[in-house]
C-alpha cells in the first residue's frame, strides 16, 4: 500500500503532467515551460523540480502520458470489433488511428513531428515515455502478428529482401519484439503498412494536402483499399460510403 505521501507525489506529477499537456494544447510546444506550468498551478519554477529533474525530462513525461492515450482509444476501437473479424480490426485500428491524430493535433505533433530525444531507442531500462511508445507500438505490431497467424499473407523470402534492408530487419527482428522465427518478409510487410498509414495520417494532420483536397478521408480510404489486399484482407468501406442501386457513391 502506497504512503499517504507517495500518493500526493503521483496526484502532483499527474496534475503537472496535465497542466503541461493543456498548454501544449492550448498555445503550442514552444509554451510549455516550467516558468509557464509553474504559473498554471500557484507554484515557483524551482518547485518543480522537485518532480522533475530538467524541462526535457518534463516534455518526455508528456510524450509518456500522451502515448498512453493513444493506445487506450486504439483498444476501445479494437474492443469493438469481434474477436475473430480480422478485417475489421484492421480498419478499426487504422480508422481510430486517424480519428485520434485529427481530434489531438497538438499532442500528435509532439509525438510524430520532430522525434523527441531518446524516444525509439533501445536502453535497458526504459523510461515513461520510451515504455509508453513501446506500448504504442506493440498494439499494432501483435494485431499484425495475429493477423500473420490466422491467415498467412504472401511475403517474399528472405533472400529476395534487398540486402540492405534484409539485414535491418533481421536486427530489428533480433530484437526480440516480432519472434525470431518470424520471416524477415513478413516485418518488411508491417513496416510498409506502418509507413502508408502513418505517412498518409500525417500528412493530412500537418496539412500537406490541403493544396489539393479540402476532405482528404476519401485518400484515405483508398489507401486502406489498396493495404488490405497486401494483408490478405478485404475492404470494407465505412457506413457513410454505401452505395446506392446503381454503384454510385452517396455523399
Amino acid at each position: 500500500m502506497k504512503s499517504r505521501r507517495d500518493r500526493l507525489r503521483e496526484a502532483t506529477v499527474q496534475e503537472i503532467t496535465q497542466t503541461a499537456r493543456r498548454i501544449l494544447v492550448e498555445q503550442g510546444p514552444e509554451a510549455v515551460t516550467l516558468r509557464a506550468i509553474a504559473r498554471e498551478m500557484g507554484m515557483t519554477a524551482p518547485a518543480l523540480y522537485r518532480y522533475f529533474g530538467s524541462h526535457q525530462e518534463l516534455l518526455r513525461h508528456v510524450v509518456g502520458d500522451i502515448f498512453a492515450d493513444l493506445t487506450a482509444a486504439l483498444k476501445a476501437g479494437l474492443h469493438e470489433v469481434p474477436e475473430n473479424d480480422m478485417n475489421g480490426k484492421f480498419l478499426a485500428a487504422a480508422r481510430t488511428f486517424r480519428r485520434w491524430a485529427f481530434t489531438h493535433r497538438p499532442e500528435y505533433g509532439l509525438l510524430f513531428g520532430a522525434p523527441m530525444p531518446g524516444v525509439g531507442d533501445q536502453r535497458e531500462q526504459a523510461d515513461f515515455a520510451e515504455e509508453n511508445a513501446r506500448r504504442f507500438g506493440m498494439t499494432f505490431l501483435t494485431l499484425f502478428l495475429e493477423l500473420w497467424g490466422k491467415c498467412p499473407f504472401d511475403v517474399l523470402p528472405d533472400e529476395d529482401i534487398e540486402p540492405r534492408l534484409r539485414e535491418q530487419l533481421r536486427r530489428y527482428r533480433d530484437l526480440g519484439l516480432a519472434g525470431a522465427d518470424l520471416p524477415l518478409g513478413v516485418i518488411q510487410v508491417f513496416l510498409q503498412c506502418w509507413v502508408r498509414l502513418q505517412g498518409a495520417v500525417s500528412l493530412e494532420v500537418f496539412g500537406h494536402l490541403d493544396f489539393a483536397l479540402d476532405d482528404p478521408e476519401p485518400m484515405f480510404e483508398l489507401m486502406l483499399t489498396e493495404l488490405a489486399p497486401v494483408l490478405g484482407l478485404e475492404y470494407e468501406p465505412p457506413a457513410s460510403y454505401a452505395r446506392d442501386e446503381t454503384g454510385g457513391g452517396e455523399p
